[in-house]
């Protein structure tokens, strides 16, 4: 997925996650060295050194995990497919200033990003 995402905005100089153990893991430091990204972890038990993403996970579980029932992995990727689009498209960000993430970024210009993927 990171790759996918790669493709299309470039890959950047480092990202900031927490310690669950699919960061940690030798698959995402391998990654990392091989696309020249810095992790950087957060303190463990401060999850306020990451609260845009906490704040996120929150939403994610009270709108999504702990509100629906799913049978199948197909299924809850389809959900998640929705409920990703309605909250770009739909739901208003107080961060935003009350803007769709959809809104927020028509009101800027968009450039390319400033390195080549090596992704593509």
């Amino acid at each position: 997925m990171l790759d996918e995402i790669a493709a299309l905005y470039g890959y950047p100089q480092y990202l900031r996650i927490d310690n669950g153990s699919e960061l940690t893991s030798k698959a995402m430091l391998e990654w990392s060295a091989e696309h020249n990204v810095e992790l950087l972890f957060i303190q463990p038990g401060k999850p306020t050194q990451n609260a845009y993403i906490e704040s996120f996970n929150a939403r994610v579980r009270d709108e999504l995990l702990n509100a629906n029932w799913f049978t199948t992995l197909a299924e809850a990727r389809a959900m998640g497919a929705q409920w990703m689009h309605r909250y770009n498209t739909e739901h208003s960000h107080s961060s935003l200033g009350y803007h769709t993430p959809e809104e927020f970024l028509a009101l800027y210009e968009t450039t390319p990003p400033p390195q080549e993927s090596v992704a593509a």
